[in-house]
């Protein structure tokens, strides 16, 4: 009998679906493109059925190349959402992606009369637009009340694979959602305010899950295997870099950077964010011997670009060819020689969350170079991941990293991995697969069915691609001085939306 997971693993961009193996390698890798539309700036839409498509295809050709298997997972993009109807499993409207802003103005009002903190990039407020747009007011809302599910994009894909049996989320999407209580009771749920607030009802929302465990079956599959997890895309890479105990810390380096520590089972005293920027997470739930569940708590630090500056380079700037060319273009210089820049093409995330700051480059002069601004661009994410760390270990006092695992497209740059580590003053492990999401994912399942007995044998299966320290003779100090002057002057610059605070 087989014991190897079939991991769903969509991202923003695209999507795959891969086979993993007790051992912990990843086979039968499927991928499809999948780039969401933005009809206009600041808006962020995707067509729920042509995912639920596409992720049947690649699902169907990874079993067909790798053989049956125990279990599967989900893993998915966070707090993007879809509405659709229960009863024909057909979208009401185009779904929101996370990154679509069109309801700020929904944010500064429920923060104002309400109090309640929520930002534009959580489900709770696209929630209450989809529903306003493609349902109605309250009475229409009521009158379909038991034929409408809205949900995250694990939902709709639980949905999809279980040909709508199952409606279900499981903690560590529901927390980020903006619509959990995750604090006041022994168990996390709905909360019944904030719904209340924005006109989602309950009755619409998926049933809360733990991210393992076994949910129902995926009967659009051959041979219908068991779903048995399903994880946020952040909360899967921390497990997937075998970050298990308290202290272990992962950053993933994608067109974003998000950097998430294990808490631990340490509950913590707030959902909100941290004086220096950082949120409380869920980073995964098992399903205790009781039958309640054993929640695993993170915190996690954001940083708005830092791909997304590569691609400026290769695609705007013209200063590279490839991303993989910003490493051998930065190697032909020892130093930036005082060229600094700051990534903040999106404005900063922690712990400065000003929308308004812009990237900005210092340090010029007649004798800076295309090298020059190549190192001090990945050497500028790199001192933001720096600034991410400080953040979590300021909200945090208890917490100490030893190390920083990375994944994502930028781990496999040593210019820049050598950058975070002198930053950082931290050794950097690199993943040995670039998306661990679906390493964690496929963890998360095996647990439930006893593919891995337990989180010491997870954290047992970690293999660095390489390991980096920080080199000896670079004045951090003097360094990271620069940096926080260079920060300052970047900072505020579109005014209007530096005022802005979620």
């Amino acid at each position: 009998m087989s014991t190897s997971i079939l991991v769903v693993d969509v991202g923003t961009s695209g999507l795959r679906a891969a086979v993993v193996r007790p051992d912990a390698t990843v086979t039968a890798l499927h991928y499809r493109e999948f780039v969401p539309q933005s009809p206009f700036s600041g808006l962020v839409e995707f067509d729920a059925t042509e995912m639920a498509r596409l992720v049947l295809e690649v699902a169907h050709t990874a079993l067909a190349e790798a053989g049956p298997v125990a279990a599967v997972g989900i893993t998915t993009q966070r707090a993007s959402t879809v509405l659709w109807d229960r009863s024909t499993g057909v979208p009401l409207g185009p779904a929101l992606g996370w990154q679509d802003l069109r309801t700020v103005g929904e944010c500064i009002m429920a923060k104002a009369e309400h109090g309640l903190a929520l930002a534009p990039n959580q489900t709770a407020t696209k929630a209450a637009w989809l529903l306003k747009t493609y349902v109605g007011d309250e009475q229409a809302l009521a009158a379909r009340a038991d034929n409408l599910c809205i949900g995250t994009v694990d939902s709709w894909i639980a949905w999809t694979l279980s040909q709508g049996t199952l409606h279900v989320t499981d903690h560590s999407n529901a927390a980020v959602t903006g619509l959990a209580d995750v604090l006041s009771h022994d168990d996390i749920r709905w909360h019944e305010r904030a719904c209340s607030v924005l006109g989602v009802p309950i009755s619409m929302l998926p049933t809360l899950v733990a991210s393992s465990g076994i949910i129902g079956l995926a009967t659009a599959l051959p041979g219908s295997p068991p779903i048995a997890s399903i994880a946020g895309d952040q909360q899967a890479s921390l497990i997937g870099q075998s970050c298990v105990r308290r202290n272990m810390a992962k950053c993933t380096f994608g067109t974003g950077g998000m950097m998430n520590v294990c808490l631990g089972e340490s509950k913590p005293v707030s959902a909100e964010r941290s004086r220096n920027g950082t949120f409380p997470i869920v980073g995964w739930s098992q399903v205790a011997h009781d039958a309640s569940h054993l929640v695993t708590w993170g915190a996690e630090a954001i940083m708005l670009s830092a791909g997304s500056n590569v691609e400026w380079l290769r695609d705007d700037m013209g200063l590279i060819s490839t991303a993989e060319e910003s490493d051998a273009v930065a190697r032909t210089c020892h130093t930036s020689d005082g060229v600094v820049y700051v990534p903040a093409l999106l404005g900063l995330g922690t712990p400065h969350w000003d929308y308004g700051a812009r990237g900005a480059l210092f340090g010029l002069t007649r004798g800076s170079t295309r090298a020059h601004i190549v190192r001090a661009v990945l050497e500028g994410v790199a001192h933001r991941g720096a600034d991410l760390l400080e953040a979590i270990e300021s909200d945090y006092p208890n917490v100490s990293v030893p190390e920083i695992r990375v994944d994502g497209g930028m781990s496999r740059n040593p210019t820049f991995v050598q950058a975070l580590s002198n930053a950082t003053n931290r050794p950097i492990s690199v993943s040995p697969i670039t998306e661990a999401t679906t390493l964690g994912a496929a963890y998360l399942a095996g647990l439930a069915v006893g593919t891995w007995s337990n989180l010491q044998e997870i954290e047992s299966l970690w293999s660095p691609h390489a390991t980096v320290d920080p080199q000896s003779n670079y004045d951090r100090a003097a360094v990271r001085a620069q940096w926080e002057r260079a920060v300052t002057r970047a900072a505020g610059w579109i005014t209007e939306l530096s005022s802005l605070d979620f």
